[in-house]
């Protein structure tokens, strides 16, 4: 029998199907490595699955390519938006991205030129390990734009117009030099992100991810999220990490959304509700938090008590206020909570007159707490 697509929810069913049997199941590249021996664990649990591994396709492309596999990053876009792709766009770097279809190449290499990197060595595996294999050499910018079909095969990047649905792409990075920095460590530009004025700033932002402390894996709820910077930031800092960006005004829920996608985390969920309200449920639905900011809303009753109370043991909270009505529930909370409170006050040198001087930004006061 052919599986069924969706696979994952069918898996159960066609165990059951076939109760008592031993079933065998085939299909292409490592099982365990964004492959179906995953899933199949997952469902029925490791005891129940003997895997017999067939080398992936990454571990094809990079003894074709001559790359070390421990030196190149991998992406998979297979049932992910083509957004994922966006943190790992450093010049210099070699990535390796698992294709959807037959359309992600020209996709791929139009968002990797829209950011600058339109000048990177593109290769094209197809069909690898088998007797379709074929290989085609190009740059990004050349497969992101349409040319001639009487353009000789050079311009045109490949030999044909086909392109099979069974992929990968390889990319060895190259940057403009209009092309943005955007590390994976916090503390992004302002500009960065689109905000209509709420927004942490740059080096408040890198402070409070300092305290917040994310590792692998780790959820995060941003509660007053704005534009979404410090979830966003969060989330950049490994594939694994996870938020809840919760905001009460939907024009700024939406700019959140936005933000996430550009900036390479599409997976950010956004509730579009108020604090403490919006609070209630969200561990049953979105799951413990290993970390709270809050950056809005500390004014509001209970805000503060139901981030405290969701938090599981050794998890982070950190809060900013900028006014004194927020600074005074601030240190109520110190009082109550422990922890540390601390003022950021931060001066960027400005124009004036034909000279510089120094401009102040509004002073942050941060407290700083860990759930014992």
């Amino acid at each position: 029998m052919r599986w069924p697509s969706p696979l994952a929810p069918a898996v159960a069913g066609v165990v059951e199907e076939h109760a008592g049997a031993r079933l065998c199941a085939l299909a292409s590249g490592d099982p365990m490595f964004f492959g179906l021996g995953t899933t199949l664990v997952r469902v029925l649990g490791a005891e129940r699955v003997r895997v017999l591994p067939h080398p992936s396709s990454v571990s094809l492309a990079c003894a074709r390519l001559g790359w070390a596999l421990d030196a190149t990053e991998v992406v998979s876009l297979v049932g992910r938006p083509l957004a994922s792709v966006h943190p790992a766009l450093t010049a210099g770097r070699r990535l390796l991205v698992l294709s959807a279809d037959r359309h992600t190449p020209a996709a791929l290499c139009r968002l990797v030129t829209d950011r600058g990197f339109g000048d990177s060595a593109v290769t094209l595996l197809e069909h690898l390990g088998g007797p379709a294999e074929r290989r085609r050499d190009t740059r990004a910018a050349l497969l992101a734009s349409p040319v001639p079909a009487s353009a000789s095969p050079s311009a045109r990047g490949d030999d044909d117009d086909g392109v099979a649905d069974l992929n990968l792409v390889a990319l060895h990075l190259s940057s403009g030099a209009g092309a943005p920095h955007l590390p994976r460590v916090p503390g992004l530009p302002d500009d960065a992100f689109e905000h209509d004025g709420q927004l942490t700033k740059r080096e408040v932002r890198a402070v409070t991810l300092a305290l917040l402390a994310p590792a692998p894996g780790e959820l995060l709820w941003d509660v007053g999220a704005g534009c979404g910077s410090v979830s966003i930031e969060w989330m950049r800092t490994h594939p694994a990490c996870r938020a809840v960006a919760v905001e009460p005004r939907a024009d700024r829920a939406a700019r959140i959304a936005r933000n996430a996608g550009a900036l390479g985390v599409p997976a950010l969920r956004v509730v579009t509700a108020a604090a403490p309200a919006a609070l209630a449920d969200l561990a049953g639905v979105a799951g413990e938090p290993d970390a709270v900011f809050v950056g809005g809303g500390l004014t509001a009753p209970g805000t503060v008590e139901r981030c405290w109370e969701a938090l599981r043991p050794g998890g982070r909270l950190v809060a900013n206020a900028v006014t004194i009505e927020s600074e005074t529930a601030l240190a109520r909370c110190h009082a109550e909570y422990g922890g540390e409170l601390i003022r950021l006050a931060v001066t960027r040198a400005a124009p004036i007159g034909g000279f510089a001087g120094w401009r102040p930004m509004m002073p942050v006061t941060q407290w700083a707490a860990t759930r014992r």
